[in-house]
């Protein structure tokens, strides 16, 4: 198994809004790390630490070394709050969790050989995406950082659900356990149908192109003898 990210971080004392301004401003992002039998402790980051951690995809559902005044414990990112536009993290909330109990994570989908399959290379046709992530059920050490999904065989009108997801070994969908009606689509394969304006356009351009060439084949008048 693959060594956990660590993240170094200092507790704190001053909370409320004005305290995490200045921390913001002093280059820190102010957070939270709560559950277990531990009370819930305010901590802070240098906002360089996460902001390159952020960059991997797996930094928001792996298992993290969250190094608190030389302290570790282990977490899952719950929370976070970034700024409207500017590249900034605004707050984080850290779950601790148990190595000996199985935990709920949201883990990202990777979508493999869309472009090659049957369906990627007709046109007219739209493969979406209707979820991008999913809620999985594990032990820590059973969590993957993603799940992949292979669409190289995908073709017109198919649909893939929730179920037919290859698993790892020791992870399961909590929403299956919910029923055949919580078996929702992953993916959708659908031919576009054209709009009755689309259909209505295309026949006045092909009518219009009818009669241009009808004129062209007429032969010219000729013009009058001048007395």
């Amino acid at each position: 198994m693959s060594k956990n990210l660590e993240i170094k971080a200092q507790s704190r004392k001053d909370e409320g809004k004005g305290a995490s301004r200045r921390l913001r401003r002093a280059a820190y992002v102010p957070a939270v790390v709560y559950g277990g039998d531990q009370a819930p402790e305010s901590i802070q980051i240098e906002h360089n630490t996460i902001l390159l951690a952020a960059k991997n995809e797996s930094f928001f559902s792996s298992v993290l070394d969250l190094n608190v005044d030389g302290k570790v414990q282990k977490v899952l990112v719950r929370d976070w709050q970034k700024h409207p536009f500017k590249q900034l993290m605004m707050h984080m909330d850290f779950l601790r969790i148990d190595e000996n109990a199985k935990l709920r994570a949201n883990v990202p989908l990777h979508f493999l050989n869309q472009e090659t399959s049957p369906a990627g290379k007709m046109s007219g046709v739209v493969i979406s995406h209707n979820l991008t992530e999913v809620e999985v059920s594990c032990l820590p050490k059973d969590l993957p950082a993603f799940i992949e999904l292979d669409l190289g065989a995908v073709e017109a009108g198919d649909i893939i659900h929730l179920s037919q997801l290859k698993l790892p070994a020791n992870v399961e969908l909590p929403a299956l356990a919910l029923g055949e009606a919580h078996d929702a689509a992953v993916v959708t394969v659908n031919a576009v149908k054209e709009s009755a304006a689309d259909a209505a356009e295309d026949a006045a351009a092909e009518a219009e192109a009818e009669a241009n060439k009808a004129a062209a084949a007429k032969p010219a008048k000729p013009a009058a003898d001048k007395k």
